[in-house]
């Protein structure tokens, strides 16, 4: 279905048309409508499928209908998300869509300086885009009002339960009006997003355009049994032998992310690692980097699984499975976007199969393995505990355990 079909305006239009887009995709072709109805919305979809579009090109049309005063400029609406990188990407599609309209918005997050983002919102601003926590120190400062918000966008709200901020959104969510607009967007259906939407949203459209917590179809996923020790000489291979050009390696810790990056800087391959400890300016400059190609090999914790939108992203590597099996759908989710194919590779060892057996049952399908050649498990070495804290901020510990690669 093209966008003209929506119901959206011919300003809006023409930024879509501007931007290189077309086709809606399905849950843009079920969201819009909806939210143009002035609905509240409950969203539930794969990554990489237009889900930022289906909230914003309504919502942009949906102030624009009743402009307000330039010259008093209150705050109409406001998006939350989970991670930084997430928000500048959500204000730059704010930005994209909305250029041809007289609404003007900022992004607020933390690791920055809070005063530019204080004279941005003095000088007048109808969507704001932000991070829970630099929101609050807004709040508390009185330098943000939110009594006048039309529309209340949690996007990526899954990620945002599992690292911790559901008491920000409660608290944050006191300083709305009672009367507005909710839409509700999340990648993977847990209890406590339904628990969320039950206390959030009133009589809300159910939009689901894939069978719940499924990675995109486009990914072809496969498993690499391969010993822990060896991980980093199979991941050099592949890259080499494969003559891979850009690649994003997940790992599950910060200071494994550094020292995998510079391991494979010193194997030849140029590398940037991208954490929570990097300083915005660090975490913008290596993703740039990466997305022109001056780096081959960006390496991330999960701080980075949502949020980084790269076209054509073709290899998502799971050094480490995540300790929680959500994280895998949002990691993969990386690659495969826009109806583009893309590939997710895991190398496990045998110290994490518990965590595999997990991301199966959430998947409810076997991921298939390929043993590389060379590179064979040694099934002397006995299971060690994985011990890290998990966005729930519980320690994840996997046990010994008898363990048995499927076959090739």
């Amino acid at each position: 279905m093209s966008f003209d079909k929506l119901g959206l305006s011919a300003e809006i239009l023409r930024a879509v048309t501007e931007g290189g887009y077309s086709k809606a995709t399905p849950v843009q072709q079920q969201a819009i409508p909806v939210i143009l109805e002035g609905r509240d919305v409950m969203a539930g979809a794969q990554t990489g499928t237009g889900k930022t579009a289906a909230f914003t090109l309504p919502l942009l049309q949906r102030l624009n209908s009743q402009p307000q005063d330039k010259q008093h400029r209150v705050v109409r609406a406001l998006i939350l998300t989970p991670t930084r990188e997430l928000a500048v990407q959500v204000h730059e599609s704010v930005c994209t869509y909305g250029k041809h309209l007289p609404l003007k918005s900022t992004v607020i997050y933390g690791g920055v300086n809070i005063a530019s983002q204080i004279k941005k919102l003095r000088q007048g601003v109808d969507i704001v885009v932000a991070t829970p926590g630099r929101l609050l120190d807004h709040l508390g400062q009185k330098t943000l009002d939110l009594s006048n918000v039309e529309i209340l966008t949690l996007d990526e709200a899954d990620r945002i339960l599992d690292m911790g901020f559901i008491r920000d959104v409660r608290r944050i969510i006191g300083f709305l009006p009672r009367q507005r607009q909710n839409l509700l967007f999340f990648a993977t259906f847990s209890n406590e997003i339904k628990e969320l939407a039950n206390g959030l949203l009133n009589s809300p459209a159910l939009i689901e355009v894939a069978r719940r917590n499924t990675a995109a179809e486009s990914v072809t996923q496969i498993i690499h049994p391969v010993d822990r020790a060896r991980k980093r000489e199979l991941i050099s291979f592949l890259i080499g032998s494969k003559n891979w050009k850009q690649v994003l390696i997940f790992t599950r810790t910060k200071h494994g992310a550094n020292r995998l990056s510079q391991q494979l800087e010193r194997d030849g391959l140029s590398a940037s690692a991208i954490h929570g400890n990097k300083s915005q300016g660090a975490r913008t400059k290596a993703l740039a980097n990466f997305k022109s190609g001056t780096v081959r090999v960006l390496v991330a914790t999960d701080v980075a699984s949502r949020g980084l939108n790269i076209d054509q992203l073709p290899h998502v590597v799971n050094f480490e499975l995540p300790a929680l099996p959500e994280d895998y759908i949002h990691r993969i989710g990386r690659t495969g976007r826009a109806g583009n194919e893309g590939e997710a590779i895991s190398l496990v060892c045998v110290d994490e199969l518990k965590l595999l057996s997990d991301i199966e049952k959430l998947l409810k399908k076997t991921i298939p393995q390929v043993i590389v050649p060379d590179y064979e498990p040694d099934p002397s070495i006995q299971p060690a505990p994985i011990r890290n804290k998990t966005n729930r901020g519980k320690s994840s510990s996997q046990p010994k355990r008898e363990h048995k690669y499927r076959g090739r």
